[in-house]
């Protein structure tokens, strides 16, 4: 195992790969929690759709599914606050519209449908140094986070307390949406579109099993997602898998353990 760390193309993807899940797993308790799994998967869609404009456009695709994955988050929220339509039906409305777009542009971007099926299952190989950039700024981003996690977990715990008290709490909204949205499209190389929400639920939702408080199941649910990527891309090295398949594997496994230890919590 230790050959791999001895391969450029390794160490770039073992170093994003750790980047992505740090950022995962701090907001993935509060993708658990606030009941938001869908809108990880609507948004991992409009990833693929802003990967899939950037191939016809013969682009970056990451440059094009950035700002129109944002874009897609932020609608998701300004139909959710300002009608009464619900969370689930604002996400499946722009879900829908995401694929429909993604199949287009993928039809008419002739010629790169093996460049997709990188962005749809994630590679080892695809990560380069522009990447690893750009997940370090998305790191230091993350930075401004952690002042707001209290009044992100009172508003996640108690929306309507939260709103009592007079915290600001549709802009903390906005917030974690938006950053979710940036964090899928920068995860998307290591894991793939299509798994990449993934990484949102999984560690959180084991954590969520174990864990008393939403502290402990933060906590929890970084070491998850850290352990778990580690586990991952080590296996798709030696086994020649994709690399998000692998990490999902390995998420599957703890969340596993995670659920034994809550049937049998005294090792019965």
């Amino acid at each position: 195992m230790l050959e791999a760390l001895a391969y450029p193309f390794f160490q770039r993807a073992l170093l994003a790969g750790l980047l992505v899940s740090l950022l995962a797993g701090l907001l993935s308790p509060f993708v658990v929690q606030r009941r938001l799994s869908f809108l990880g998967d609507g948004l991992a869609h409009a990833a693929f759709a802003g990967v899939a404009l950037g191939l016809f456009l013969r682009g970056e695709p990451l440059w094009f599914a950035l700002p129109f994955t944002f874009g897609v988050a932020m609608a998701i929220t300004f139909v959710r606050e300002r009608t009464e339509l619900s969370e689930d039906t604002a996400i499946g409305v722009f879900f829908a519209l995401s694929v429909a777009l993604g199949a287009v542009f993928l039809a008419k971007a002739k010629g790169y449908v093996g460049d997709a099926m990188g962005y749809l299952f994630g590679s080892l190989l695809a990560v380069g140094r522009e990447d690893l950039w750009a997940l370090g700024l998305l790191g230091l981003l993350g930075l401004f986070l952690l002042p707001l996690w209290g009044a992100l977990a009172y508003a996640t715990l108690d929306r309507e307390l939260a709103l009592a008290d007079r915290l600001p709490v549709v802009f903390h909204d906005y917030l974690l949406s938006g950053f979710i949205a940036v964090s899928l499209v920068l995860a998307v190389k290591v894991v793939g579109a299509l798994l990449v929400a993934a990484f949102l639920v999984i560690p959180g939702a084991a954590a969520r099993l174990l864990a008393s408080t939403f502290a402990r199941m933060t906590l929890l649910s970084l070491l998850f997602a850290v352990l778990s990527t580690l586990l991952g891309l080590f296996l798709s090295f030696l086994l020649d898998w994709p690399s998000g398949a692998s990490v999902v594997l390995a998420q599957a496994a703890l969340f596993a353990l995670a659920f034994t230890k809550a049937l049998f919590p005294h090792g019965k």
